[in-house]
């Protein structure tokens, strides 16, 4: 119940901390509905598609609940503290750009032309290559520290680290599906277009019901059904945003720049030296589970600060500089 009710006081505080910024600006005011103006009527033949396409993944994820109460007990709640840790960099790093990008890709398609909005779309997905790559290792190799640091305590046991790393894993796996949808979307909404972002997200939706289905019968009875589930969600964002990104090419409104088979290249390498130091000590199950709190925190976080120095030194030493993934000007070319 205070889980509960702390939401909605969340809610309202968080509006709160906005009004005294918009009343500074001069834009706080009250609204007037005017249903029968031409721009509202516009406004609200584009929001039934939009909220539709962006909320796929709620949707999904309320498929995986629904099959989860027929699994094991305990899956259904495997599942949801898996999906609040991958939601924890999906939320920070992946709505935040999708958010900053729509209005300036909005202006750059009005006026600056397609080299502009396409140099726009190529550095957010630099960005999200750059930093999404290593939350999704990090999220793999450091499942169970991260749900002992934060949840083993009281009734949730050792077995339930186990079960819901198996779930995490698998929503790690499509991290990043989840944040290049939320980039790739912008790149219709700024030209207007709600009805291809809707076809994709149908198609990705289809997938994750015929999969989720598929293996919850195939792994019925061996205690990692609920994994099967994470995976299937998982393998619908990437659809998804594979669909978007096919789509945004043959519209050609993008073109990726030069460089990025290097960029790939140096993020392969880095990650995979984050990782060989990772991989040992969050294996050590006995040492997370004899640490107190204060130890167990104290610990994550000197492995998480180990695994992105590691990450970004590796990057710094094969020559990528903060310079090249500056954002691009409002006008590119």
């Amino acid at each position: 119940m205070a889980l509960a009710l702390a939401v909605p006081v969340a809610g309202l505080l968080q509006l709160a901390l906005q009004l005294p910024f918009l009343w500074r600006r001069g834009l706080l005011a009250l609204p007037h509905p005017r249903w029968r103006d031409p721009g509202v009527q516009r406004i609200l033949r584009l929001m039934g598609p939009t909220l539709f396409s962006t909320s796929v993944q709620q949707i999904n994820l309320l498929l995986d609940t629904v099959l989860a109460s027929f699994l094991v007990v305990g899956s259904i709640s495997w599942l949801y503290w898996s999906d609040r840790l991958m939601e924890f960099p999906l939320g920070i790093f992946g709505i935040a750009l999708g958010t900053v990008i729509l209005p300036r890709l909005s202006m750059q398609y009005a006026e600056a032309g397609r080299e502009a909005f396409s140099a726009t779309l190529d550095w957010a997905l630099r960005l999200t290559l750059v930093l999404i790559a290593p939350a999704m290792v990090g999220l793999i190799v450091l499942a169970e520290p991260l749900l002992t640091t934060l949840f083993q305590y009281g009734a949730f046991t050792p077995a339930d680290v186990q079960a819901a790393a198996w779930s995490l894993m698998a929503y790690g796996l499509g991290l990043a599906g989840f944040v290049l949808v939320k980039v790739l979307v912008p790149g219709y909404f700024s030209r207007q277009n709600t009805r291809t972002p809707v076809r994709c997200a149908v198609i990705a939706m289809l997938v994750n019901m015929v999969l989720s289905l598929t293996l919850v019968i195939w792994l019925f009875g061996t205690g990692i059904a609920h994994a099967g589930l994470a995976f299937a969600t998982g393998v619908a964002a990437w659809v998804n945003a594979g669909l978007l990104y096919q789509g945004l090419r043959k519209e050609a409104v993008y073109q990726p720049l030069a460089g990025w088979q290097q960029l790939a290249v140096r993020v392969m390498v880095a990650l995979a030296a984050m990782a060989a130091v990772l991989v040992w000590p969050a294996q050590q199950a006995a040492f997370w589970l004899d640490q107190g709190v204060l130890g167990r925190v104290t610990s994550l976080l000197a492995l998480i600060l180990l695994g992105a120095l590691i990450y970004f030194l590796v990057l710094w030493l094969l020559g990528l500089r903060p310079s090249q993934l500056r954002e691009p000007s409002l006008r590119h070319g």
